[in-house]
């Protein structure tokens, strides 16, 4: 008996990735909708890629530093806070009077967590016409990291920065849709 070896998937399904366009539509929709603490959130992760769990780690201190220091599971990354992150989150701070401490937080004062966020973020799917099936924290950070490699084309500098012990899982973030890829292979005019 032989066994076959299945190839990793070259593209993703395109109805499960966030566009540039549908984020900037959802972060509209919560502004819109004056929802300050998951404009700002979803905002903090799509601009530096941390997880939901990590959000605990984004303090006034943090912004203070122009950096957050995520420790976790006996290891610490550091992720950099860009001026305009750091502008943007010390308002949202004097807003709301947070003077220290978590800058996003629930009424009684813990860090929020995934469900809080997809909760909030699946209600304004409708107000900024995104596929709500697109629409969780994870994805933010999908996003980020295809953004970031854009740019960079660096997967094992990707990779650390979003904390993955292998390039093989941060492979899969940046992994392009079918559309995408179609339209590469129309680039590459190979038919006459």
């Amino acid at each position: 008996m032989r066994f076959l070896k299945i190839q990793h998937t070259v593209f993703v399904d395109d109805s499960r990735d966030l566009t540039e366009a549908e984020y900037h539509r959802l972060l509209d929709a919560a502004k819109r909708k004056k929802d300050s603490r998951l404009y700002h959130v979803m905002l903090a992760i799509c601009t530096t890629g941390i997880r939901v769990s990590e959000l605990s780690f984004l303090t006034v201190e943090a912004l203070h530093k122009g950096k957050a220091e995520i420790r976790m599971k006996g290891k610490i990354r550091t992720i950099l806070l860009t001026k305009e992150l750091c502008r943007k989150l010390n308002a949202y701070a004097k807003e709301k009077g947070i003077r220290t401490g978590y800058l996003f937080c629930t009424r009684t004062g813990k860090p929020l967590d995934r469900s809080n966020i997809c909760h909030d973020m699946k209600k304004l799917c409708r107000a900024a016409r995104v596929n709500p099936e697109k629409v969780f924290p994870h994805n933010l950070r999908h996003l980020f990291a295809k953004c970031y490699y854009a740019i960079k084309k660096n997967l094992a500098y990707l990779a650390d920065i979003l904390g993955h012990a292998s390039v093989d899982t941060t492979r899969i973030y940046v992994a392009m849709g079918t559309r995408e890829h179609e339209r590469t292979l129309q680039r590459m005019h190979l038919i006459s």
